[in-house]
């Protein structure tokens, strides 16, 4: 445990670190710290695939030309499953939302105090203390709902794409009730909208809330656990505890980032179908 959470206590220790690296640009404020984390991630990523797709031979492949492969074959084959349609644009926005969202999660396993060891360690501990840095974009509402935002007007694009603005239109006053006299499509053309508003709205917000509440609280339980090297008596048990988490975090890291990807499929293939 690092001196901050000895000398102020846990309570200062966890506010510590969940407060973001803000900059207020034209009176606007925005968390650096997951910017750049996840924009870092982001070329990381790209540049680690494209390097291997540069140099990629149809012969034996190396070790890390055939990871990269098994990865993209298994995202295709999730987005074949899904979606039947036309996988051009679809399984590479499948695989960049995977790997990026994983890339994000998986800065969770780094250890609490690293950045601001290295503060204290060139600046100062001063310095250090004044100093906030979150290094999990996706512990942050603002990355996840940005994301699912994202996929809610893809939604959008594919189910106008798909039907037609006319049709799209039509379907939100119609469906999922549906009538044959004009009289009963008028009165129950106010419910369909409503159902369609809430279904369509919904799914930003749940696919956003879950990312964010899982890897919030796999946040909040790393700093819990670092609570009890607080003192040498239960330095043992925290590094125990701590480490089982970690260990069991890494199939959270994965999973989110699967149903994120999934789910975003999911709702592009659901924007092609007609009630």
């Amino acid at each position: 445990m690092s001196e901050e959470a000895a000398s102020g206590g846990l309570t200062e220790y966890i506010q510590h670190h969940l407060t973001h690296n803000t900059v207020t640009l034209g009176g606007t404020g925005f968390h650096f710290d997951s910017w750049v984390v996840s924009l870092s991630l982001g070329l990381l990523f790209c540049f680690w695939f494209r390097s291997y797709a540069r140099k990629a031979t149809s012969g034996v492949p190396s070790k890390g030309q055939a990871f990269v492969e098994l990865i993209i074959e298994f995202v295709d084959g999730q987005v074949k499953d899904v979606f039947h349609g036309d996988r051009r644009f679809i399984a590479p926005l499948a695989l960049t939302i995977f790997m990026w969202v994983f890339f994000m999660n998986a800065m969770d396993l780094l250890p609490l105090d690293l950045i601001n060891g290295a503060v204290k360690t060139v600046a100062g501990e001063e310095t250090a203390h004044h100093t906030f840095f979150r290094a999990v974009p996706t512990a942050d509402a603002n990355t996840t709902f940005a994301m699912s935002i994202t996929v809610f007007f893809l939604t959008i694009f594919y189910s106008i794409k798909a039907k037609g603005a006319g049709g799209f239109t039509k379907e939100l006053f119609t469906a999922p009730f549906h009538s044959h006299g004009l009289v009963p499509k008028i009165l129950l053309a106010p419910f369909n909208f409503f159902l369609n508003l809430v279904e369509y709205l919904s799914k930003p917000v749940s696919l956003a809330m879950r990312l964010f509440g899982n890897m919030y609280a796999g946040e909040i339980v790393f700093m819990l656990i670092s609570g009890l090297m607080m003192s040498w008596l239960t330095f043992l048990p925290g590094v125990v505890f701590n480490t089982g988490w970690a260990i069991f975090h890494i199939l959270i890291i994965g999973l989110q980032a699967f149903i994120f990807m999934v789910l975003t499929v999911v709702y592009i293939a659901m924007a092609h179908e007609h009630h």
